[in-house]
């Protein structure tokens, strides 16, 4: 039986992880480069249109945000990690996000995957590739949402799908990917048939 994600709802930020709720139940965690669509897409999930904070200035997200699906107490979470590669986040905060997300990633028993954001016409970039690597050696899958797929025509997005797949499989065997668009919705039902999978283990 599918979840419904329109329940989810905001707990908390936390500066840290150790801040999170009990590492008990099944979280799925959404990371992505700053701008690359992450909050759009987790609104487009949950068909929420202020569930997480969309901003056209990059960085927006520089906490770990909590989404319960239900109750406040729920045993399954949605957790926004804070975008990455924002040229002017303060060098403090960068360096300890560099050295708290391969923590939590490593760490966090309750997580049961990624979901990986990132922009059809910008794909793959090296942060991105850097969080493969950190799921790999974490033994976590990792599901890819190539974003804002309504920016390219279909021929040449369904290249840049399999080019994708191809790479991240080299860097992380257990990664899948799709094209997602949250302006028109494409993709969201097999985004959450993944999110399906993994919270219901």
């Amino acid at each position: 039986m599918s979840i419904d994600y329109r329940q989810a709802q905001f707990l908390l930020s936390a500066a840290d992880p150790a801040q999170l709720p009990a590492d008990a139940g099944e979280e799925v965690a959404f990371a992505g480069r700053s701008n690359a669509g992450k909050s759009s897409a987790l609104n487009a999930i949950t068909d929420q249109k202020q569930l997480a904070r969309v901003s056209k200035t990059p960085g927006r997200t520089q906490q770990i945000n909590v989404f319960p699906i239900g109750a406040p107490d729920s045993a399954r979470r949605l957790i926004d990690l804070p975008g990455y590669g924002y040229a002017k986040a303060p060098p403090a905060l960068r360096a300890h996000w560099q050295k708290a997300l391969p923590q939590y990633l490593e760490t966090r028993q309750s997580l049961r995957g990624l979901v990986l954001i990132t922009d059809v016409r910008h794909p793959l970039g090296p942060l991105d590739e850097q969080m493969l690597l950190w799921c790999e050696a974490a033994g976590l899958p990792v599901h890819i949402l190539l974003s804002k797929a309504d920016k390219l025509r279909r021929g040449p997005a369904g290249n840049t799908l399999q080019s994708v797949r191809s790479a991240a499989a080299r860097m992380c065997p257990e990664a899948s990917a799709q094209l997602f668009s949250a302006q028109t919705r494409d993709g969201v039902e097999a985004a959450r048939a993944q999110l399906d999978e993994w919270l219901q283990t």
